[in-house]
């Protein structure tokens, strides 16, 4: 796939939480990495030249007390380190910067050794590595109104993403779970980014569009998990048939110090150009379930998704600009035939620094949907009619959450969370496979995280 650009829709540079549009935002915190609050112990002798680096760590303790396929307990963490360079200061290219970031990820993950859900529990949960995430330039043109990056991309900091699910641990608050399931290799996303390019044009204060292209396989075809297909984030595959996003972004009462509370709408969708898997039928056209099935799947060309996201400031603190009271709503599908899950929605409500002593404290309450596809449902069925009666038939998975973030002091946070995942993986694992048609029960998930900024 060349590496071009398309236009469609705008964003704040954010993984499903984050900050400034212009600023490249750690992939979980959501602050920029150029701005962020830290302990001051990282030294960055080069910043007057422009160069700066980054440094945090996250690490969790997270078990489930009652559900899933068994019970127990894990730790995680993930260092991510990243660099940002002003060109203009460093060597004098205009507005032209570039940022870089690597995780070192160990430890296990709750969601696929306990749990096998689709709302994955934790937005570092991977598979121990190190390796590269992003690495890209960016361009600017006029007063911030176009903006161009290109190079190893992630689309979930730009793309239907919200503000107000900063506070949240949940993996799909950030990149929702109908996107990370049903594009190839979880879509561009942590802790697989993609090569391609995005452009971000403001065409008013209030309206702006963004649009990208993306290598649509960041690690390439084939059997197994795609972070074993890319385990160091260096495939720098360019020729899989490409997925484009688009989002149109409107805004209102946006600027800071505007004293009316602020909030905005973005619609956007994605279409990717590769081969996707009936949910049901064989390439013989006999359901995989059949004693008859060719037992490879009846391959579909091409798939498509669409996303609506609102959010709303709906109590301000005097005489601040993000303290506060925010709600959020979002709502995306996709077709049954091809896809998982074709309905997702999610929703929520995030309290910032309502008290004077604690303004950098926040905590959030979510709840989430997805729905396993009919087309998926159709399968269940069949199996059951050839396994007996007993065979579980996936309906959705549902997601509350309840997170408070503690700031220790500036560059250190602890969050203690609760998750309560209702019917995991839908109600059951997949159809094939060594776990086929194991009913899973609501499973309640227990976490604590802290979050250095060095």
């Amino acid at each position: 796939m060349p590496v071009i650009l398309i236009l469609a829709a705008n964003a704040m540079a954010q993984e499903d939480k984050k900050t400034d549009d212009d600023k490249p935002a750690d992939p979980d915190t959501g602050e920029s990495t150029v701005e962020e609050k830290t302990l001051g112990v990282l030294p960055n002798p080069l910043q007057n030249y422009g160069v700066k680096f980054a440094a945090t760590y996250i690490g969790e303790v997270l078990g489930n007390a009652s559900g899933g396929l068994k019970q127990g307990a894990i730790y995680e963490g993930r260092l991510n380190l990243a660099v940002d360079i002003d060109l203009q200061k460093l060597v004098g290219f205009d507005k032209l910067t570039f940022h870089a970031n690597m995780f070192q990820i160990h430890g296990n993950g709750l969601s696929r050794s306990n749990l096998q859900n689709f709302f994955v529990v934790s937005g570092i949960e991977a598979l121990p590595s190190t390796r590269l995430y992003e690495a890209y330039f960016e361009k600017q043109w006029g007063a911030k109104q176009i903006s161009l990056k290109f190079g190893q991309l992630a689309a979930d900091s730009e793309f239907f993403n919200t503000k107000y699910t900063d506070v949240f641990t949940n993996a799909s608050m950030g990149w929702p779970a109908i996107t990370s399931l049903d594009l190839p290799s979880g879509g561009p996303s942590p802790p697989l980014a993609a090569l391609g390019a995005r452009l971000l044009v403001k065409v008013t204060e209030r309206l702006s569009v963004l649009g990208g292209i993306f290598d649509g396989d960041q690690a390439g075809p084939g059997p197994g998990d795609p972070q074993e297909r890319n385990p160091y984030g260096v495939n720098f595959r360019v020729n899989d048939p490409p997925l484009l996003l688009g989002q149109i972004q409107y805004a209102w009462n946006n600027k800071k110090g505007d004293p009316n509370l602020s909030g905005q709408i973005k619609l956007g969708g994605w279409r990717h150009f590769g081969s996707f898997a009936d949910q049901r039928l064989a390439s013989n056209g006999v359901s995989l379930a059949a004693p008859a099935s060719s037992g490879a799947p009846l391959i579909l060309s091409g798939d498509i998704g669409g996303w609506a996201v609102f959010e709303q400031q709906i109590y301000r603190i005097p005489h601040s600009d993000d303290r506060g009271v925010g709600v959020f709503a979002r709502v995306s599908s996709a077709p049954a035939d091809r896809n998982l899950i074709d309905l997702y929605a999610d929703a929520g409500i995030e309290f910032i620094g309502l008290r004077d002593d604690r303004p950098d404290d926040k905590f959030g309450i979510a709840v989430g949907y997805a729905h396993v596809s009919k087309r998926a449902q159709a399968l269940d069925a069949d199996y059951r009619t050839l396994a007996g009666p007993n065979w579980p038939v996936r309906s959705f998975e549902g997601l509350l959450t309840a997170v408070y973030q503690y700031q220790v002091k500036d560059g250190w946070t602890v969050q203690p969370n609760f998750q309560y995942i209702l019917h995991p993986g839908g109600g059951a694992t997949l159809p094939a496979g060594p776990l086929a048609g194991q009913a899973l029960r609501n499973a309640s998930v227990f976490g604590l995280r802290t979050t250095l900024k060095f």
